[in-house]
């Protein structure tokens, strides 16, 4: 008897951590979403837009449904590219950069709206995982050295800074739904928006449990005299360089001769 109880513990020593990893559950719903429109004309100006997004759960469980316990994310990701955040303190009276720290490929903008709070969706730890939020986003830095003890300081730093000028967004309640699995969410472009292809991400929840995402491209381009500026500026910096400080020049004369006093 004592052999075979020693048996039954062993088994059940080594059959916890295949429970553990074991396989997630097969999920029936699927997400399908579709795009007011897949590309964006900035022009001189532009002051920003709304971007309407729909979307349908297939195969959903009338019962959960019915029980409000499905939850849609939908998110509007910008172009990545590495950010610094400088940190400028008061030097014999004067202000100036002392630290600064670069973080990873973040966003250039960020737009979110769910059905509710997204830390009422899910726990903090899974949306963490899968970067869905302001603060769950990942931002690495580059190159850092040292204890950690400044990160958080420069990560609060980076997100108020994106929120302050508008171009980090959040939207609980964005997300309705207009009937039994359709839904429609809404997401804001900045008026500065930047250049390039844009991801629209949206994820559902079951009770608290990612369950399917989908994505689709966006793609902003600037037309008519903000694209000939843009692209002066990209593809002959020299000459664009050189223009703009003739322009400058020409533009103070005349300045001054207006308004010049007899």
């Amino acid at each position: 008897m004592r052999i075979l109880g020693r048996i039954f513990l062993l088994g059940l020593f080594f059959a916890a951590p295949l429970a553990a990893h074991a396989e997630p559950m097969d999920f029936t719903e699927k997400l399908d979403i579709g795009i007011s429109t897949d590309e964006i004309s900035i022009t001189s100006d532009f002051r920003g837009a709304d971007l309407t997004i729909f979307g349908a759960i297939d195969g959903f469980n009338a019962n959960i449904l019915a029980q409000g316990k499905y939850n849609i994310v939908v998110a509007l990701e910008g172009p990545k590219e590495n950010t610094t955040v400088r940190k400028k303190q008061r030097v014999f009276g004067i202000w100036i950069n002392t630290n600064s720290m670069t973080f990873e490929l973040v966003p250039e903008s960020y737009s979110l709206s769910s059905t509710r709070d997204i830390d009422t969706i899910a726990p903090p730890g899974g949306m963490n995982n899968m970067g869905i939020g302001v603060n769950h986003m990942p931002l690495t830095p580059i190159g850092y050295i040292g204890d950690g003890s400044n990160l958080t300081e420069f990560r609060d730093a980076f997100r108020r800074l994106r929120e302050t000028t508008g171009v980090y967004q959040r939207d609980p309640g964005g997300v309705q739904f207009i009937s039994s699995s359709l839904f429609k969410a809404s997401v804001r472009l900045p008026a500065d928006v930047p250049n390039g292809v844009h991801i629209v991400r949206a994820y559902l929840f079951r009770d608290g449990v990612f369950v399917a995402a989908k994505a689709l491209p966006l793609r902003v381009v600037k037309t008519g005299l903000e694209q000939a500026i843009t692209r002066a500026a990209h593809e002959s910096p020299l000459f664009y360089g050189i223009t703009a400080v003739l322009l400058a020049v020409v533009t103070g004369w005349l300045a001054s001769i207006v308004f010049r006093r007899d």
